[in-house]
């Protein structure tokens, strides 16, 4: 039964996994306003502020395939609501890749600020926020799912 509650959180999940990939995780600006640094799942990059002529960019494509995984993983256990068991376990492993991702965003992000400009922190964004969003749900969804499972014993239990 896809119409289940889990199965709409597992989807959001994945939504918000894809925004994380989508949008920018960090952001910060050097005391003078003439650069900024952004940085995205697959990026960060170093840019002059007026003109927006990017100075450097270096590449950070696992945060971008993890989430990306995290994602697949997440539509994977959607439909595999038959056996809930193996949704439970496919959860759990999706929670561990989804704290990797965060875990990975924020080191990423204070490793940046190191180099840029380590007097001031930068602001962490709708990519970030996302992530913790997506571990939010996926483990209101695992909460359903033990629930929902509980319900199917009992029910057991009576015939």
């Amino acid at each position: 039964m896809i119409q289940r509650i889990q199965s709409v959180f597992l989807l959001l999940v994945a939504v918000a996994m894809v925004t994380s990939t989508l949008s920018p995780i960090w952001l910060q600006v050097n005391p003078l306003q003439t650069q900024s640094m952004e940085m995205t799942a697959w990026y960060t990059t170093v840019m002059e502020i007026p003109q927006e002529n990017v100075i450097s960019q270096e590449g950070n494509i696992y945060i971008g395939i993890l989430a990306l995984l995290a994602a697949s993983l997440a539509i994977f256990s959607l439909f595999q609501y038959k056996n809930r068991k193996k949704q439970l376990l496919l959860n759990m492993v999706n929670a561990i890749l989804m704290g990797v991702t965060l875990g990975l965003a924020v080191y990423t992000s204070f490793k940046a600020n190191e180099n840029f400009n380590p007097t001031v922190g930068g602001a962490f964004l709708i990519g970030f926020y996302s992530i913790v969003l997506g571990l939010i749900l996926n483990l209101v969804a695992n909460r359903f799912i033990k629930k929902d499972e509980m319900l199917v014993r009992s029910v057991d239990r009576i015939r």
